[in-house]
């Protein structure tokens, strides 16, 4: 029978650990909103009613999911198209579909996700600055803005110690402008200790810079700003492809993403994985851990440990122990993630 700990003591029971890593999962927004973020894939989530059938077929012609991949080939397609005998009603389809897809784009993400910081609670704020206070470091597979409202959310900014790297870019400083958006760079991310490891929707990458979104600067609600950075042929820096293997295609050849999984293969002492059920499509995460420096990892369980979706969690957190090569034995506890009130819930 698994031993299943309170949040509180197995926050006692890592004490021991100069230092405490806290990894997220859709887990951590559903406590939060669960009519909300029940969502998988985007392309899940899309609704095609009402396109072209070849908008769709794209994807499965391409094999992929991935919506900025697709409407990136569409738009060069259509420029290619007269050279390669296509007609120019051809052309003009290419570019419609390509149009169509970007807003369906939107229209998925802004179903998913609250308008505005306002939509949570001040107590909520609270309670979840309480709970990320207890971490030195937190990485998260979410790409919704929670954790990042959750940080512009704190009366003292000193209460949680969070830095997701992004500044005022070197440019702005030297002419005296102030931006929409302020920039990642890494040799300016030393004293990061927040990451979104699959992207996020306030992300964007501009071809020559990593750009964040800002409420504070612009005052433009998510879903504004998303449409406007879309019409420019910006997409969020979002991994929304199935597999391991494809997400980690997508990490490598990004310097923000791939900055974000050297950083997680380095950690060391104790790790806690909240909201997370140690899926196969995150196992290029999940295999650092066994080959990484971790100590012990103290992961979450919701509801009843022996459900068959509990049991699975345990089975693959167990096998990291076994899988464990080095001299640095790995430690494994579970907790009971409801007990952590994350959201004062």
């Amino acid at each position: 029978m698994t031993n299943v700990l309170s949040f509180h003591d197995a926050i006692k029971a890592s004490a021991s650990y100069s230092k405490r890593h806290l990894l997220l999962g859709n887990g951590f927004s559903i406590s939060c909103r669960p009519d909300i973020f029940q969502y998988g894939k985007l392309f899940e989530q899309a609704n095609f009613l009402g396109l072209t059938a070849s908008a769709k077929l794209a994807f499965e012609a391409l094999k992929t999911t991935d919506f900025e991949h697709v409407i990136k080939l569409l738009r060069d397609s259509s420029k290619l198209a007269l050279l390669y005998g296509l007609s120019g009603e051809q052309a003009t389809s290419m570019r419609r579909d390509a149009d169509a897809l970007k807003n369906l784009l939107v229209e998925t993400i802004a179903v998913s996700h609250p308008e505005s910081p306002s939509q949570i609670e001040d107590a909520e704020y609270e309670a979840c600055q309480k709970f990320l206070a207890h971490f030195d470091t937190t990485y998260t597979f979410n790409y919704d803005l929670l954790l990042y409202w959750t940080k512009l959310h704190q009366k003292n900014p000193l209460d949680v110690k969070s830095d997701d790297g992004f500044r005022t870019s070197s440019e702005d400083i030297e002419t005296g402008i102030t931006s929409d958006y302020v920039v990642w760079e890494s040799g300016q991310s030393h004293d990061q200790n927040m990451w979104f490891l699959h992207g996020a929707l306030h992300v964007f990458d501009s071809g020559t810079e990593v750009q964040k979104y800002t409420w504070s600067r612009t005052g433009v609600r998510l879903i504004e700003q998303i449409r406007e950075a879309l019409n420019k042929n910006l997409f969020p820096l979002f991994v929304a492809e199935g597999t391991s293997a494809e997400k980690f295609e997508h990490i490598r050849h990004s310097d923000y993403l791939a900055k974000a999984y050297r950083s997680f293969q380095v950690i060391q002492h104790c790790l806690f994985i909240y909201g997370h059920s140690l899926a196969k499509n995150d196992e290029h995460y999940l295999k650092e851990i066994e080959r990484g420096k971790l100590s012990h990892i103290f992961v979450g369980l919701f509801g009843d440990p022996n459900s068959a979706a509990n049991r699975e969690i345990i089975q693959r957190a167990n096998a990291m122990q076994t899988a464990r090569r080095s001299k640095r034995q790995l430690a494994v506890s579970f907790f009971d993630s409801a007990s952590a009130r994350v959201w004062g819930k």
